[in-house]
């Protein structure tokens, strides 16, 4: 009986840990890219024809203010907004840094800027496989550009 007890108390022991920490099962990827970086980042933003028409369609359905609103947000990183933003989204990918250069025309043009604008890469054919996944990284980015950009500007030259 004794016995019995003893299991009983270790077996919910380990329960209630294991639902207060359900990280300790589980292995950390966040620290893993999502892509690799070469040729398998190249394959995930090929266009198909199909993948085209789908991308038409989401950007032709989008409610025109937010349109006029994602303009408003590329036009304040200029005219760097396309490298810069293949290079973002390879960052999330594949936590390849992009330049200290994007980093400050992300951060010239805001977090809601930034963060609208992922949440629409996101929704485009080739990418939205990885929306799930993303919205932590995309953070990381931010974070990252914000800080970079904070001490560049706060050191004496």
């Amino acid at each position: 009986m004794e016995l019995k007890r003893i299991f009983m108390a270790f077996f919910i022991i380990t329960t209630l840990v294991s639902f207060a920490y359900p990280s300790f099962g589980q292995e950390d990827v966040d620290d893993e890219p999502l892509v690799n970086p070469g040729p398998e980042i190249d394959a995930v933003v090929a266009i198909s024809p199909a993948s085209q028409e789908f991308n038409m369609y989401m950007l032709e359905n989008l409610p025109p203010k937010f349109t006029t609103y994602l303009e408003t947000c590329m036009d304040k990183m200029g005219p760097i907004f396309r490298r810069c933003n293949e290079d973002i989204i390879e960052e999330i990918l594949t936590k390849k840094p992009v330049s200290r250069e994007c980093c400050m025309k992300v951060v010239k043009a805001g977090k809601e800027c930034y963060v609208e604008i992922r949440k629409l890469m996101f929704r485009f054919y080739q990418l939205k496989r990885f929306a799930s996944q993303v919205s932590i990284r995309t953070n990381d980015v931010w974070d990252r550009c914000s800080a970079e950009v904070e001490n560049s500007s706060s050191s004496p030259r």
